[in-house]
């Protein structure tokens, strides 16, 4: 089993956890851009986020055979805070990186005038840097976040191909799929999603445009509920095939869209058997390795 987890925030996780994935199967990720916790006060602490999303974690994670990618934005909750808004000016250097493979993520927490006016601002860079769009959806009122989001991506003029709506569930998929964005779910140990709900609503709705994440973070999370996922289709009566399909080829092809998405032929355990001895700035990475 491969898989590809679409949105996790690997920043906030050990290398213990890189380990676990890589042993699981994970063979690659995407890390979005996101707000940390504690309030950031000006674009210089960006800018070092920003860095360590393009440099830092990609080594990190390929000590492990595990490919990172990012997605670079100024998040919604953020975008509250008028001492962030000169961020917006630093992310066209960003969006030109590599391993940048969206926009993102961008949309609402609490649906004010300052979100509205920065989601517009950075589905308007997506489209001037051809990329896709990670969108998050707000965790309150979501119904109606839902529908405020699918009408600035279609003011916007971006191809709804090029758009996921994340922590989509129940109540909000069909109207993100009639509109022909990306389905986003996050499966969470006591919130958004769950394993069984996640099959579920594949028996209900396909598996077309449908990404799976572990959206793992700070929070109470867990790196491997993509994994528990894929175990729960199978479960559930879906194929091996099918399973590859949402949790490896949905985010290839999605993410593939950029054009930067790079992938490793190394198995992640052999990655982890032969690289004990890489060092990052004279730093071993590896913990208790041979």
């Amino acid at each position: 089993m491969r898989i590809f987890d679409s949105h996790i925030h690997m920043t906030s996780r050990t290398t213990d956890d890189y380990e676990r994935m890589a042993a699981a199967g994970v063979r690659a990720v995407v890390e979005p851009a996101f707000w940390l916790g504690q309030p950031r006060t000006n674009p210089g602490s960006f800018a070092d986020y920003f860095d360590a999303l393009v440099g830092w974690e990609p080594f990190r994670a390929s000590q492990f055979g595990i490919h990172h990618h990012a997605t670079i934005a100024l998040n919604p909750k953020e975008a509250n805070d008028p001492r962030c808004r000169p961020v917006l000016d630093l992310l066209p250097r960003y969006l030109e990186k590599d391993g940048v493979v969206a926009v993102g993520e961008i949309g609402y927490d609490s649906m004010t005038p300052e979100e509205d006016e920065v989601f517009a601002a950075q589905l308007a860079l997506a489209l001037e840097h051809d990329l896709p769009a990670l969108v998050h959806t707000p965790h309150r009122d979501k119904e109606r976040g839902v529908e405020r989001s699918l009408a600035v991506v279609a003011e916007s003029g971006i191809d709804p191909a090029l758009v996921t709506l994340d922590h989509l569930n129940e109540v909000t998929v069909a109207r993100a799929r009639d509109a022909g964005v990306w389905l986003g779910f996050s499966i969470y140990p006591d919130t958004k999603m769950s394993p069984p709900r996640m099959v579920e609503i594949l028996r209900r709705y396909g598996l077309e445009r449908v990404l799976v994440n572990s959206a793992a973070d700070w929070g109470r999370s867990d790196p491997l509920l993509t994994v528990r996922t894929a175990e729960a289709m199978l479960d559930g009566g879906f194929t091996e095939d099918d399973v590859d399909r949402v949790l490896w080829r949905n985010p290839v092809e999605f993410y593939g869209r950029s054009g930067r998405l790079s992938l490793p032929e190394t198995d992640p355990g052999e990655a982890v058997a032969a690289g004990g001895g890489a060092t990052f700035a004279g730093n071993s990475i590896l913990r208790g390795g041979a």
